[in-house]
């Protein structure tokens, strides 16, 4: 049984609880280097103050040297000193909380809500406090929120035991005593699989990378790999650790849960795709344009314009004609991406956009029937597919007004068929970015090439990018992961 240890600043502090074996000062702890068994270790740190350098830093810090699990770790230490960090962690669950406090009329613009290992009696905020606590798990935490035109997370900080009400004392025992009890997991079973990956999925995304069927067939093929494929979701964040590899299957962005996802996988030495580096560099428009560009890989005649310049617009039809397109630097799907015929839907259409971004991207506009689409792991070439156009569209998406997406037909080919050139200059953009999985979008006007993106998550969907290879191409890219997990297994 994992040996848990409680520590405090002073013994003093514990004297509302009832004693405990497990409970031990921290300048005790700080001196007892190797007194535990560290893989049986489970450190509870409850120090009154987490500041850089400070007895309950250096408790959690030297608890992930002596490889003791504790709480919190010193990640989380550090992103809650770090507003800028947490505010964009938590923007999606600033919605769900103004649907639930906005029908409160008797409360005032600011409350502050005190969570006890993720627990509240506050029956409405149980949900989200559990989620704050899964992405910063303190044994106390301090959420602040206020009401402005809308009720928002302003403020999570750690707090400090000694700080406690008589009731709130009664609260954080009976959440330690449950914490204590159930969180530590026992480590997953391994008798029956080489490896466990868990694959990120969101069953709200409307337009998710990989169907329900695709995510099936990659849990099927994983089976006969010997791998024990999980999906997971947002909400088992806490869980990442207790994986091998983690394959992200809904759309990134740097703003959201994903790339916090990639981040946790690559500090915790996991095999991951979509890497952090390959969201950073595929999700940034302004970035591949100039990326491509200095690198000699023809792309439609493409042109930055700032949201200060408007001089620039003014240039724009002497650089690249009418019609050309505008696009914010982070869309998908063809969301963010707009056709401007003329001077004034240009003007019209660049004040729209400016209001989501200070820098815009305006290109030629290069019409063809089907975008070819090259799927490309570790860079080889692994699929070829038409995406053609949306009826009576000029996207191969078109996002109606009734909030329908629609999109064109597909053909996927064998990787030998595709247009020598297309598979040429596709590979050599993915190339640029990393060894991850991508898709790089290429057109293809008479003899004329030119790589509109690369895609760090790229759309693996049943009989659409599968239709030639069929289980082959679940084969190959689980085969990938395999290939660096032994990598890593032996030390490479």
């Amino acid at each position: 049984m994992s040996k848990l240890i409680i520590v405090v600043d002073n013994l003093e502090d514990w004297k509302a609880y009832y004693p405990s074996k497990d409970l031990i000062t921290v300048q005790d702890y700080l001196a007892r280097s190797g007194t535990y068994d560290a893989s049986r270790a489970q450190v509870i740190n409850l120090c009154g103050n987490y500041r850089y350098l400070s007895h309950g830093y250096y408790c959690s810090l030297l608890a992930e040297a002596r490889d003791h699990r504790v709480m919190p770790s010193v990640r989380t230490i550090n992103d809650l000193r770090n507003k800028s960090i947490y505010s964009l962690e938590i923007e999606d669950l600033n919605e769900k909380l103004h649907k639930v406090l906005q029908k409160k009329q008797q409360m005032s613009n600011s409350v502050t809500l005190k969570l006890f290992f993720g627990q509240t009696d506050y029956e409405p905020l149980e949900d989200l406090g559990r989620q704050l606590f899964e992405q910063y798990a303190c044994p106390i935490l301090l959420v602040e929120f206020t009401k402005n035109e809308a009720w928002r997370v302003n403020s999570i900080k750690a707090g400090a035991l000694n700080s406690l009400s008589a009731a709130e004392e009664d609260l954080f025992a009976r959440a330690l005593d449950q914490f204590s009890r159930k969180v530590w997991r026992k480590p997953r079973s391994r008798k029956k699989w080489r490896y466990e990956l868990a694959i990120l999925t969101n069953p709200e995304d409307k337009l998710p990378p990989s169907d329900s069927d695709a995510i099936h067939n990659f849990e099927r093929v994983g089976r006969k790999l010997g791998i024990d494929v999980d999906q997971i979701t947002k909400k088992d964040f806490a869980r990442l650790g207790e994986y091998d590899a983690l394959f992200i299957r809904e759309t990134t962005s740097i703003n959201n849960h994903t790339y916090r996802f990639a981040k946790k996988a690559e500090s915790e030495h996991m095999v991951v795709i979509d890497d952090p580096e390959s969201i950073l560099k595929c999700t940034n428009k302004i970035y591949l344009a100039d990326l491509l560009k200095e690198n000699d890989v023809p792309t439609p005649k493409t042109v930055i314009i700032s949201k200060n310049r408007y001089t620039d617009l003014e240039c724009l039809s002497g650089e690249l004609g009418f019609p050309l397109v505008l696009k914010i630097p982070d869309g998908s799907f063809s969301r963010g991406v707009v056709k401007a015929n003329s001077e004034q839907e240009l003007l019209d259409h660049a004040e729209e956009l400016f209001k989501q971004s200070s820098l815009l991207l305006a290109q030629e506009y290069l019409y063809t029937e089907y975008d070819w689409r090259i799927g490309i792991i570790n860079q080889k070439p692994i699929y070829a597919c038409q995406y053609h156009m949306a009826r009576g569209h000029w996207q191969i998406y078109s996002h109606q007004a009734s909030g329908k997406t629609v999109s064109g037909g597909y053909r996927t080919v064998p990787v030998r068929d595709a247009p020598p050139a297309v598979i040429r200059m596709a590979t050599k953009a993915a190339n640029l970015i990393g060894h991850g999985l991508y898709g790089v979008d290429v057109k293809q006007a008479d003899k004329k090439v030119a790589v509109i993106e690369v895609n760090d998550n790229p759309n693996i969907d049943a009989e659409v990018e599968d239709g030639y290879l069929g289980e082959d191409l679940y084969r190959i890219i689980l085969e990938e992961f395999i290939r660096r997990l032994e990598r890593k297994r032996l030390g490479l």
